[in-house]
């Protein structure tokens, strides 16, 4: 049996399609999207996952996800994870997370208060999630990122648990993975660039993997990332991811 990948459309959403041609044509999975208005995940099942794109969802009004958090989707996207499917949520994707209260935490302004893209580093902080779980956590993998909102915010408590609980997915660091305050350029508690749940199969990232897994955008940073998530899904399901 072979994983099957879905990628949720969202009214102003704008990086399914990426996500889509990363899964599908590169990568060669089968891959299909799923608009937001649909009631049900029907055909999905554990060890199969669903993708929360990037964009600007409903426009971000409100705040970035408050809205797309009641699209008739997410009902199935929670019950989805919470019989073990694998939900990822990207840039704006990890934003509904948070929103929905699927991912502890809030994503805030950029310090800077303006929108940045541009490449920045990230480390592993641990091999727990699918996303890092091949991973080398001494590396400083280059992914882009391309947010106004992405200041990743939690209390100095629920901080402490994620790191105790290798929640923590990457953090922001520098070219040689050394971790300072000078490349935590949005301001994150702690860098902290991506999160997941406690049971590692809800995850969320600001960074865009999918715009460097191709040798023609002059990165391939990104594969490792989905390389990643396939290995963990083969080594835990028996699949082929």
């Amino acid at each position: 049996m072979s994983t099957k990948y879905g990628v949720v459309v969202f009214p102003g959403s704008n990086c399914d399609d990426d996500l889509i041609h990363v899964l599908g044509t590169v990568f060669g999975k089968q891959t299909e999207k799923i608009w937001h208005k649909e009631s049900s995940l029907k055909g999905y099942n554990p060890g199969d996952v669903i993708f929360l794109p990037g964009g600007f969802s409903y426009g971000d009004y409100l705040r970035c996800g408050a809205i797309a958090r009641f699209s008739p989707i997410m009902k199935a996207v929670k019950a989805f994870a919470e019989n073990g499917g694998y939900v990822i949520g990207i840039c704006n994707g990890f934003q509904i997370l948070c929103e929905a209260g699927m991912l502890p935490g809030q994503l805030l302004l950029n310090k800077s208060e303006n929108f940045v893209c541009k490449n920045v580093f990230l480390k592993p902080h641990s091999n727990f999630s699918p996303l890092t779980y091949d991973l080398d956590l001494h590396h400083a993998y280059s992914i882009p990122v391309a947010h106004a909102d992405g200041r990743y915010f939690a209390d100095e408590p629920s901080i402490k648990n994620l790191f105790a609980n290798n929640q923590v997915m990457f953090q922001y660091c520098d070219a040689e993975a050394e971790i300072g305050d000078e490349d935590n350029f949005n301001g994150s508690c702690s860098a902290i660039a991506g999160i997941c749940n406690e049971t590692g199969n809800v995850c969320g990232m600001m960074p865009h993997p999918e715009r460097a897994a191709e040798a023609i955008l002059g990165n391939t940073d990104g594969r490792a990332l989905f390389e990643s998530l396939f290995a963990y899904i083969k080594e835990h399901h028996l699949l082929i991811a």
